[in-house]
């Protein structure tokens, strides 16, 4: 059978969220978490990776398992791994061939920033006590809408063999004295969105904002994007499959 495991971490606590080695990682400290209670060796699969530092309220992980999961896994999961992390949902997937990463339909973020010194934010948001013109911004994520090619916006030295995404949301909005961005999309590049959230903040400073960021992406040049905004402001805020795929076992509330 195939499970899947619905995660949320905070990224400040771990070398990001995908295996390496014996470095503590979120899958890693899921694996051994798992491969304790089930007494056998376990080995899980992420839908999305997150570096260090950015945080996640509902990753995925599938893992496979012959026998039938008891819906007390998920308290006794929580009471095994890191307080850094809990498991949300247990599911069981209807085809035991289901995919965390390839079966997402998409997976939203959020960034957010916050204006006035705040030392319990430090570490959940971005410090940047700077004007920062709401309508401007919303006019350049409008814009992201109307490309597939984001080449721009990835890393170099990715292993990735396309860079096309099909971005379904796109917009900031204020929450209390935050500014977020939001963006949602089948796919995401390696460091694509905090590239978003900088080079839509360092465009809204020319005197044609559209126009400049326009010309960024389409010169598919990562050297004109702003990489630099930290990952502490990031959080994976979902990632989501068509419905029925998944049957929930266990929710962490109950």
């Amino acid at each position: 059978m195939r499970y899947f495991l619905e995660v949320s971490y905070d990224g400040i606590a771990f070398h990001g969220s995908q295996l390496q080695g014996e470095l503590p990682t979120v899958q890693f400290a899921i694996n051994n978490a798992l491969s304790t209670i089930l007494r056998v060796p376990v080995e899980t699969f992420g839908a999305s990776r997150t570096d260090e530092g950015v945080h996640a309220l509902g990753n995925f992980y599938h893992f496979d398992f012959e026998l039938p999961l008891h819906p007390e896994l998920v308290y006794k999961m929580n009471a095994v791994l890191p307080p850094k992390i809990a498991i949300v949902n247990l599911y069981r997937a209807m085809d035991p061939e289901l995919n965390a990463r390839f079966a997402a339909t998409s997976r939203r973020y959020r960034y957010k920033i916050y204006k006035y010194k705040d030392p319990f934010r430090q570490g959940r948001a971005l410090f940047h006590p700077y004007p920062l013109d709401l309508d401007l911004l919303n006019q350049t994520a409008a814009v992201l809408k109307d490309y597939i090619d984001f080449e721009t916006f990835s890393k170099r030295n990715t292993q990735t063999f396309t860079f096309k995404c099909t971005i379904m949301q796109s917009y900031w909005e204020e929450v209390g004295d935050e500014v977020h961005y939001v963006v949602e999309a089948n796919r995401f590049l390696r460091g694509m969105v905090r590239a978003l959230v900088g080079t839509q903040i360092k465009a809204n400073k020319k005197p044609d904002p559209v126009a400049s960021f326009r010309s960024i992406i389409e010169a598919k040049n990562c050297t004109l994007a702003d990489f630099s905004v930290t990952g502490n402001g990031l959080y994976l805020e979902a990632v989501n499959y068509p419905e029925g795929v998944l049957e929930n076992i266990s929710n962490h509330r109950y």
